[in-house]
């Protein structure tokens, strides 16, 4: 059965949500009060409870923290030390036993302060490397004194009321196991999509108890390219952008995982774009369904939340504090009271209703299985009564009992409560299979008399991944990369960093209108 991981707080079960924390910029000094503010902001908009501050960056100055503290935003602090073998000589102990007696005084205060953790892939190291797999019994000796004799022992001493995990992953004190491939206990690291070339459908292959790393990346939006490289070198080979991706596998990572889910896009735009909807589709793939495994899993924080660079990476927000379309995705994936579905075998499709409160979370669940012109094929609706703190199965439907070809139908689920309404779909198939027609799309801009300036979107048919940019305006969209259907047109509202007065609105809603970029899936190819 394994062993679970799990944060209580105040005697509550807390299923974490969020993502791991790297620094907010590569130079100290533009990590400024303001950048902390709007990731941190953004974060809890995106309704994250924990961050884990990656034990290969920083220890973060007292304003994080405090931040943390208001804004509810749990943290699972790394200390720093990251993917190495460590020596274990009386000299550099005496240097971090400095460093971890000076760091737990100054943090051990912090409400927001979840666990203590020894480090980052440092059990993964001593196989990793040619020195560590011929002589790992020493190598082992030396992490040992290193992280239980030396940083666990002062973090035990100093701070003995709060967790003390020994290495991130691990299944706990004293076992060694391989927890980026074994998920039966402890929290796992777990990379086979990423770097092992696996399809998004193997997450459905493990239920990690609290998965604190896994991710996939995208390439930068076409705005954040535009800041370093010139319309020359917009090209996913060219020398620019190539020196923007650090990973020697990154851009053909990107790309051939694109020709297993999509139709290749036909320009470069496009192609950014794809890319950022493949992340989102990579990340709730998992997310959705290691929610749906409560209480076998208890947390999932994927990597990563920011950037410190303008670079292709695995953050959901873009450099320095733009909204990519994996953040929009993750408000409403990890929002309390969710429904999703997934297909783990091809050949049946799985709903449930996830419900994190401590209340149960009636509503009018509508299921129906739509064609791309919109028609409805099949329809159900009922009431339902979400238990608390739980994941319900809420149905199952085999893919050869449906009207039509997986390729010809997609899933929409809605759920309507008092107060707030859940939607979600699901492709029964590769969307490159589906024969998507042109969605016939409208947008009209509009200033509200209350100064605030909304976008307002219908569709004749369906569209999806429908993404709005707002090139050279700071600010976001309350929604974006959503699906757009006949019968449910939407309106979004533009936030800017800056609040703007009513009296402002109408010169807002025109440059909004001159910059405004609205993107869907069928745009991207002929």
């Amino acid at each position: 059965m394994g062993r679970s991981l799990v944060f209580r707080v105040n005697g509550v079960e807390v299923f974490c949500k969020g993502a791991n924390w790297i620094p907010c910029d590569a130079l100290p000094s533009r990590q400024t009060p303001a950048r902390y503010e709007a990731l941190l902001e953004a974060a809890a908009q995106a309704n994250m409870n924990m961050l884990r501050v990656w034990g290969g960056g920083q220890y973060e100055r007292e304003l994080f923290y405090e931040l943390c503290d208001r804004k509810g935003l749990l943290i699972w602090q790394d200390f720093m030390f990251s993917c190495a073998a460590y020596p274990a000589t009386p000299e550099f102990l005496a240097e971090v036993e400095a460093e971890v007696r000076h760091q737990v005084r100054r943090l051990r205060d912090h409400p927001c302060l979840a666990l203590w953790c020894g480090n980052n892939e440092d059990l993964g190291a001593l196989t990793w490397f040619p020195e560590t797999r011929a002589n790992r019994d020493r190598y082992l000796v030396d992490y040992d004194r290193l992280n239980e004799g030396t940083v666990g022992r002062i973090v035990r001493e100093l701070d003995p009321g709060r967790a003390w995990w020994p290495s991130s992953p691990s299944s706990g004190p004293g076992d060694y196991s391989d927890n980026w491939h074994e998920d039966g206990k402890g929290d796992m690291h777990y990379w086979s999509v990423w770097h092992e070339g696996r399809p998004f459908e193997a997450y459905y292959e493990v239920t990690p108890r609290f998965c604190s790393e896994f991710g996939f990346q995208s390439l930068p939006s076409a705005e954040g390219v535009r800041a370093f490289a010139p319309e020359s070198q917009a090209n996913l080979t060219s020398p620019v952008m190539e020196h923007h991706q650090r990973h020697p596998r990154g851009n053909t990572v990107i790309a051939e995982t694109l020709t297993r889910y999509f139709r290749f896009p036909e320009g470069f735009e496009e192609l950014l774009y794809l890319s950022q909807v493949q992340q989102a589709l990579a990340i709730r793939t998992a997310v959705e369904y290691w929610r749906s495994r409560r209480p076998a899993c208890m947390g999932i924080l994927y990597w990563q939340l920011d950037d410190c660079w303008p670079v292709a990476s695995w953050s959901s927000l873009e450099y320095p504090v733009r909204w990519k379309p994996l953040h929009y995705a993750a408000r409403r994936f990890f929002q309390p009271v969710h429904v999703a579905a997934f297909c783990r075998d091809a050949a049946l499709v799985e709903v449930h209703g996830i419900n994190d409160t401590r209340e149960v979370a009636p509503g009018e669940l509508r299921i129906r299985f739509l064609d791309f012109a919109g028609r409805p094929r099949r329809e159900e609706k009922r009431e339902v009564r979400l238990p608390p703190e739980a994941a319900t199965p809420l149905g199952a439907y085999p893919l050869a009992s449906l009207p039509a070809r997986p390729e010809e139908l997609f899933l929409d689920l809605h759920l309507v409560q008092a107060k707030a309404e859940v939607e979600n779909q699901l492709f029964l198939c590769p969307p490159k299979r589906c024969e998507l027609p042109d969605p016939g799309l409208r947008t009209v801009v509009r200033a509200g008399k209350d100064g605030r300036v909304r976008v307002e979107l219908a569709a004749e048919r369906p569209a999806f991944y429908v993404h709005l940019e707002a090139p050279g305006l700071e600010g976001r969209f309350s929604d974006s990369c959503f699906t757009l259907l006949p019968d449910r047109p939407r309106a979004v509202e533009f936030l800017p960093l800056a609040s703007a007065s009513a009296a402002r609105a109408a010169g807002k809603a025109a440059e909004l209108e001159r910059v405004l970029k609205v993107r869907h899936l069928r745009a991207t190819y002929r």
